[in-house]
């Protein structure tokens, strides 16, 4: 075990004394020549008229106002926050929405503009994700103007959507399909209708309607990330087949087996708000401890207090080894199980003293998919007292209902002939994310009749006969039980799009399988209609009203279901509405008294056997691409995994230490190129199934593993997941299989690894991109080393610690916060007493101008950042910042305004993590605004570092004297802002429009910020335009404006509350009190930038015992 006690480091070529790392850092910002590529001959003449250029310039302004020409959503939506009679141009306008996609959910508010959904927020009203948000959720806007999305149904014959070349054609009527369909169907079909997790309350009973039609249906639900084990496991343990209720933030101690909480397990927005509860660094203030066992680096074992690295086959023995230590603390009979040997198990020995002391507060979790080691995991919690305090069955979760086994015996049903037909539900994807894939895909040919609902065309809907497409979200009416009593609603904040462009459009698949099964709408509706006040023949028309139909069948289930379950209200009408304005209804809910009753000895004889095999895998899921189902969208494929730091693409991760007996330079970890984007690649191979990655050094991967991330390699994503030319990354799912009891196993051995077989040439890791090292020469050795890094450690020889004595990152222990306050205030003073020697009377200054009126600052508690990457998704989101694809990510022209630093620090073979959101700092002594030669870049009195775009000329002088490199250049025209064709970025790589030239697109925008072209610099504005759309509200209300009136992008996004935004001279406010924390720096003070971005210091609470 190595450790680095003094230094922080990004990764091992900074660690390392490489000349390669500082020869590509020295020039990261170098002058670049502008090559044949990037020149345009036609472009930069003269040769187009005056009249070319205005005709061109009117076209640009012309086409955000065609783009805003759409059609605001019925009237029976409710907007959140005002009620408008029409919308009001330039006037944002919110409707309480749900995000949900399988198991994924949150509470929403979508922000219109012209009829136009533009950004997501979180919803404050919500008891679950209580206004958080995640960089999925963000992302959902993008998905509504996907140019892939069918615009209405089709016909399928050979795996081929049958479209007509002749854009006249519309294509086949609703009807038509309608006709066809229930023409194939009878009461005796023996129907099967499968998805992924349903929590639509409303959309069951469609479903039980349909049933009631077609008695034989039956409804198959799985999930590409299977809980199906958590599931059966609480069914054999409590009689229900059910995900508990977690109360993170009443735990103590809380212990995970490779259960990414914070990531993407079950309900990861709404445990991240509890988790930093209990993580707050104050004096006096108890921190909850936190543990993870597994082998690779998830973005929870990111966030820990300590990890203990434990191989996937071990992970049963290992639960059996923690059960068997607390079982001999409180008196119950050990079990017999897979034996744990060596460090780990002295390590779960001590783990359950601690678990003993914290009896009744604290919290075991665990991610597997094997039924017997979840029953140990509901014994242990069992017998520690936890059920009730720190979980129960209360609000039992509802984001886990797939059954692996379900989808096992429908494949089998298929097989067997006895299916008929198969509708295949919107966002499952068979087809692609099973482990048999090949099977399933045999299988369906097999049955008569296939309906695919799919918004987009994906690789199972190439299986099926017809393809009726549902609406977008964004477009639908729907609800959503997450939790056992809280409910919420989606409503749609815009028409359906293709239903007013002359297509036959989308329709909810609810209406396709009620119509298809002749549902009445006048069946069952209450004699008298005080709830639906209609006029008079209103229900005759249901039938051709798309949006009407399902919107009065579910306000008829809310009327007849939910609306007896609350006391609040005297008619239902008052009740529906008080429900879309909030966006959510929640009933209490009593825990049930339920007693442990599952045979542990028994599950014992169930939990996996380790393994012999020399190197395992484990397959994870990332919080951008999930189980491929966000394959098509390309904010969240550019968005770098928090971790690893790669993005467009799935990379094999292997231990910094490996020498595995290969040649290839990059498992020795002497790569040079890596850094220059290059990396290499090898052939693995599993099951006897070979294919090809691209390798990644991961710090904290277990010696004798790697890892790789699911969900890529999708085959049919259009051209926006295509973007790059390929498909993007490797498909792992053929790599996985089934246990004996039919669950999806997330881990295999490895047959073998290869020696290098290539080079990837455009290797988009963007973790040596824009440097915060200061350099200097090293008078001893004659070398350029990081200044102040004068410590040379033993890792490997010549490597030495990343950011030493720089006031780029500060952490610590709990134990010694008092040290770690010293040392922050040590450090700034020193800073300070050397900023103190100048000419420049900034006190003065600050004094004078800057504290007067406003002066906008930020402030960022790293404790409560866990590097979800949920607020960098919303600066995208919100201030059109352009997609640039895997090439220029490969080339450092990622044009992100928030990026998220990664610094490890601690144990080189098991580190500790830091993440740092980095943007704009807003200097008031800015190095970059006084080498702009035209001004372009300015200081406001608000202390606002401004962009005025059309004086920039492109020097790129403020870039390369901004110490936080946070400036991006835009080298090419990624959103067809000037309309000179040549310039612009062809992200397919194709002779096609660009991404974000098509009209569809561009709708995403969002008007109140400059679109900018190629040439010119941009950056974070801490969302200038919320500052003077918060002035203007204080202004037309008449009144001052109030503290938290304004709140960037990523402040709203945050579902751990890390960023808070405000008026600094506001002494009552929020981030005055924030800033008066002692942990408090300012990143490079010693450099008097003047920063207004001020990070509170990394503390943890690390039992240092774990770590010997």
């Amino acid at each position: 075990m190595k450790n680095n006690n003094n230094g922080v480091w990004i990764g091992v070529e900074q660690l390392q004394n490489d000349p390669s790392y500082q020869e590509a850092n020295k020039n990261e910002f170098a002058e670049l020549p502008v090559v044949d590529s990037l020149s345009n001959e036609n472009t930069l003449g003269a040769e187009a008229s005056r009249r070319d250029f205005l005709k061109y310039l009117g076209f640009g302004l012309g086409a955000a106002t065609l783009a805003a020409s759409c059609e605001i959503p019925v009237k029976r939506a409710i907007p959140y926050v005002v009620k408008p009679d029409e919308i009001v141009p330039g006037v944002a306008t919110y409707y309480a929405s749900s995000f949900v996609q399988g198991g994924d959910y949150c509470s929403i508010l979508v922000k219109t503009r012209e009829g136009r959904p533009i950004k997501i927020e979180g919803n404050t009203l919500s008891g679950i994700t209580k206004g958080g948000t995640s960089a999925r959720a963000q992302a959902l806007v993008l998905g509504l103007y996907d140019t892939n999305r069918l615009d209405g149904p089709y016909r399928i014959a050979d795996g081929k959507i049958q479209r007509s070349a002749n854009r006249n054609d519309r294509g086949p009527s609703w009807a038509e399909i309608d006709k066809e369909v229930m023409g194939k169907l009878s009461a005796s079909s023996s129907i099967r209708i499968l998805g992924n997790t349903i929590m639509s309350p409303t959309t069951k009973k469609a479903l039980a309607d349909f049933k009631a039609a077609y008695p034989n249906a039956e409804v198959v639900m799985y999930d590409p990330v299977s809980s199906s084990a958590l599931l059966e496991a609480n069914e054999a343990s409590f009689g229900q087949a059910v995900v508990p209720d977690y109360h993170f933030d009443k735990a103590n101690v809380i212990v995970s087996f490779d259960a990414d909480f914070l990531g993407t397990w079950v309900s990861p927005v709404e445990f991240a708000a509890q988790y930093v509860k209990n993580r707050k660094a104050k004096k006096g203030a108890k921190m909850s401890r936190h543990i993870q066992v597994e082998s690779h680096m998830s973005l929870t074992g990111s966030n820990a207090d300590n990890r203990i690295l434990v191989r996937p086959s071990e992970q049963g023995a290992a639960i059996v080894a923690l059960y068997n230590a607390v079982a001999a603390k409180t008196g119950n009979a050990a079990v017999n199980g897979p034996k744990l040997s060596g460090d780990q198990a002295k390590k779960l020995q001590k783990v359950a003293d601690e678990l003993y002391s914290n009896r009744g507060a604290s919290l075991i979790v665990s991610g597997s998919n094997n039924k017997g080691e979840q029953i140990l995991i509901n014994g242990i919690n069992n017998m520690l007292g936890n059920y009730g305090k720190t979980l129960d069955f209360a609000h039992a979760s509802m984001q886990r209902q797939g059954r692996d086994k379900a989808v096992q015996d429908l494949i089998s049903d298929m097989n067997n002939g006895r299916v008929d037909a198969l509708f295949v539900m919107d966002g499952a994807n068979p087809a692609f994310d099973l482990p048999n894939k090949e099977q399933f895909a045999a299988a369906a040919s097999k049955v008569k009749l296939k309906v695919s609902f799919s918004t987009v065309p994906n690789e199972t809907v190439a299986l099926c006969d017809y393809i009726a497409p549902t609406h977008h979200l964004l477009e639908s009416w729907g609800d959503v039980e997450a939790k056992r009593g809280q409910f919420s609603l989606v409503q749609p904040a815009i028409a359906p799009i293709f239903n007013t462009i002359g297509r036959a459009g989308t329709r909810q698949a609810e209406e396709s399988l009620l119509r298809w099964a002749n549902y009445d709408m006048m069946a069952g509706m209450p004699a008298d209609s005080t709830a639906v006040d209609a006029p008079n023949g209103y229900y005759d028309k249901l039938h051709a009203d798309a949006g009407a139909f399902y919107f009065e069948y579910l306000k008829q289930h809310w009327q007849e279901a939910i609306f007896p379950m609350q006391r609040n209200f005297a008619t239902f009408q008052a009740f529906w509405d008080s429900a879309l304005h909030d966006g959510v209804f929640e009933v209490a809910q009593e825990a049930p008294v339920m007693a442990f009753a599952a045979d542990v000895s028994q599950a014992a004889g169930m939990v996996r056997k380790p393994s012999n095999a020399e190197l395992e895998i484990s397959f994870f899921e990332t919080v951008n691409m999930g189980g491929g189902v966000y394959g098509n969208n390309p904010w969240l494929l550019e968005m770098p995994d928090p971790v690893n730091r790669c993005s467009w693409g799935n990379y094999l991760a292997i231990p910094v230490g490996w020498d595995g007996g290969n040649e290839f330079t990059s498992f020795m970890g002497l790569n040079p190129d890596e850094v220059k984007g290059k990396a290499d690649i090898v052939e693995v191979t599993v099951a006897g199934k070979a294919q090809r990655c691209t390798v990644v050094r991961q710090f904290g991967q277990m010696p004798g593993t790697v890892s790789i991330a699911l969900g890529y390699g999708r085959t049919e994503t259009g051209m926006l997941g295509n973007a790059v030319g390929n498909n993007v990354g490797v498909d792992t799912y053929p790599w996985m299989s089934l246990d004996q009891y039919g669950n999806v196993q997330y881990y295999a051995t490895v047959d073998s690894v290869s020696e290098r077989v290539g080079v990837e040439d455009e290797f988009a890791c963007v973790q040596y991109h824009h440097s915060m090292g200061l350099k200097g020469i090293d008078p001893e050795s004659g070398e350029e080393i990081n200044v102040d890094e004068k410590t040379v450690m033993t890792l490997g020889s010549g490597f030495q610690g990343g950011l030493t004595n720089r006031s780029i990152i500060y952490q610590g222990n709990i134990a010694e916060l008092d040290e770690l306050e010293h040392h922050i205030e040590e450090k700034r003073s020193e800073a300070q007493k050397l900023n103190s020697h100048t000419l420049y009377p900034y006190d003065e200054y600050k004094e004078n101008v800057y504290g007067q009126g406003h002066h906008w600052a930020m402030h960022i508690d790293l404790s409560a950042c866990i590097g979800c990457g949920a607020c960098q998704v919303a600066c995208i989101a919100e201030n059109n910042v352009p997609v640039v694809g895997k090439k220029e990510v490969a080339r450092h022209h990622e044009m992100t305004w928030l990026r998220i630093d990664r610094y490890f620090y601690g144990d080189y073979e098991n580190p500790n993590v830091v993440y740092q959101p980095m943007m704009c700092q807003h200097c008031d002594n800015a190095p970059c605004e006084n080498v702009c030669p035209v001004a372009a870049t300015n200081h406001s009195s608000e202390g606002l570092n401004q962009m005025t775009y059309n004086r920039c000329i492109g020097t790129r002088y403020c870039a390369n004297n901004c110490p936080y490199k946070v400036r991006r250049f835009n080298w090419l025209d990624y959103t067809t802002a000037d309309l000179f064709g040549a310039n612009e970025y062809e992200l397919n790589g194709e002779e096609a429009l660009p991404f974000g030239a098509d009209n569809l697109t561009r709708m995403v925008l969002n008007p109140d910020v400059t679109v900018r072209s190629r040439g010119v610099i941009e950056k974070c504005s801490f969302c200038v335009q919320r500052i003077q759309e918060g002035k203007l509200t204080a202004k037309r209300e008449q009144r001052q404006l109030r503290d938290q009136d304004v709140k960037t992008a990523c402040q709203t996004a945050c579902p751990t509350g890390a960023i808070v935004f405000g008026d600094s001279n506001n002494k009552e406010g929020l981030i005055a009190e924030r800033m008066e924390s002692p942990l408090n720096y300012l990143v490079l003070e010693e450099i008097n930038t003047q920063s207004a971005v001020r990070y509170q210091a990394r503390v943890n609470n690390k039992n240092e015992e774990l770590d010997a």
